[in-house]
């Protein structure tokens, strides 16, 4: 994984319609959605979500397979956990700084302290 996939799929999630069709796509697991569902669930033309899922596409987000006359589209989860481990791995490098702080707290309290606010 290198800087500007991240960068890539970073920016295409920065739309919130293409957030929320990245999690419609997680949601719907292994069996994915076909366009029109997705079109449907989100409530947006057909024209529009072509936009978003070429994007996508693009920052290999979601992956597309011919089923007959209709496109399946679903999340590219295990990309999606490169991504997260690409930040992790390089924010955890740091020494000092905001990540060595947050990384420092979370080691030295208890899960359940880690996760409360």
């Amino acid at each position: 994984m290198d800087r500007p996939e991240v960068l890539k799929v970073f920016e295409s999630l920065g739309s919130g319609l293409r957030l929320d069709l990245f999690c419609l796509l997680v949601q719907a697991g292994e069996t994915g959605r076909v366009a029109g569902e997705i079109a449907e669930a989100l409530e947006i033309p057909a024209t529009n979500l072509s936009f978003h899922l070429k994007a996508m596409l693009q920052a290999n987000l979601v992956t597309v397979r011919q089923e007959g006359r209709f496109l399946r589209y679903r999340a590219n989860v295990p990309h999606m956990l490169r991504v997260l481990a690409y930040v992790v791995e390089n924010c955890a490098r740091a020494e000092e700084g905001a990540c060595a702080r947050v990384r420092d707290r979370s080691s030295a309290q208890p899960p359940e302290a880690a996760a409360s606010p």
